[in-house]
């Protein structure tokens, strides 16, 4: 007989014991939930009513630690502790369209960026992989592969519109290895310290609110010998180029936006969540700030879009 059929199936994990704890979780899953659908209790996350926009519920300013202070939604400003919500409505609105938008508006690019991310990861087999906003998936499906039955990946987003979306990719295309788990990268609070080889986070530090909690968050849970690497939109670095760049962002974007996801703002406030975004050598200070050594970056397409790596000694 096939070992296939000993297995259970991947879309559920038959009656798990309510005291399970995953080697990442610093708390028990609850009773009975199925495999890729592992929630943090710690996040609080309310049931949503199909097609309405998640509630997170995080107790004012626990995603900050700045009750009262300000921030910038794109080119707004805005309380802190209501960032999180205006996010989680962005990418609730276009979780759907989100990876047809993005081989429309990078002419495909995207998909070679996240290339050289991986490649410059290390990833070997039966290492434990985080990747932290990691919304469709792309980058923990190869990681599924590359570390193998042996290691363990887990998909993680703080909405649940774009986790279920990169949820549903992964168990169809037999991901069993993979675990997805609603968290906020401000605190990565369901994940015990030293859990992981390699964190990734692509295109999603630029919507964190407090970015400096995020990267000492990222910093705890890695292994010591472990690295991170965020893949993120940057400055360019030829002024000619910028300003094309600019025309492009904020005239074809809202456009392309409102053809294909019916939905121009968003694409708005993406192409001003990049302008906002801290240059090369800032992200670089503020990961060495949090404890990561032997950091640096590299600029593709022009500076575009920067990989980032840092290392837990």
């Amino acid at each position: 007989m096939s070992n296939e059929n000993q297995q259970p199936t991947p879309e559920v994990e038959q009656n798990p014991s309510s005291d399970k704890v995953s080697p990442f979780l610093s708390s028990p899953l609850p009773q009975g939930a199925p495999q890729g659908q592992q929630q943090s209790l710690q996040q609080g996350l309310a049931s949503t009513p199909t097609g309405s926009v998640p509630k997170y519920n995080l107790p004012r300013g626990a995603n900050t630690g700045n009750v009262g202070q300000t921030t910038h939604f794109g080119y707004q400003t805005v309380n802190s502790d209501d960032k999180a919500q205006k996010v989680a409505e962005v990418f609730h609105s276009v979780a759907s369209k989100y990876d047809i938008m993005n081989d429309l508006m990078s002419f495909g690019i995207h998909r070679l960026w996240k290339r050289f991310a991986i490649n410059m990861s290390g990833v070997r087999r039966g290492q434990h992989v985080l990747d932290i906003a990691g919304g469709t998936g792309d980058l923990a499906k190869v990681f599924s592969r590359e570390v193998g039955p042996q290691g363990h990946v887990v998909l993680s987003d703080i909405n649940e519109s774009m986790l279920n979306v990169g949820r549903d990719r992964l168990l169809d295309a037999g991901c069993t290895n993979v675990d997805f788990v609603l968290a906020n990268a401000e605190t990565l609070e369901p994940f015990a310290d030293n859990s992981f080889d390699l964190l990734t986070i692509s295109f999603g530090l630029r919507n964190v609110t407090d970015k400096d909690a995020a990267l000492q968050a990222m910093y705890r849970v890695l292994k010591p010998g472990g690295r991170l690497l965020v893949l993120e939109f940057s400055k360019p670095v030829f002024e000619p180029f910028s300003k094309l760049y600019d025309f492009y962002s904020f005239t074809a974007l809202p456009i392309m936006g409102k053809l294909v996801a019916n939905d121009s703002e968003s694409y708005k406030y993406l192409a001003e969540s990049i302008r906002m975004h801290p240059d090369q050598r800032t992200l670089k200070s503020m990961m060495e700030h949090a404890g990561f050594q032997s950091c640096d970056y590299h600029n593709l397409t022009g500076g575009i879009v920067a990989v980032h790596r840092g290392f837990k000694l």
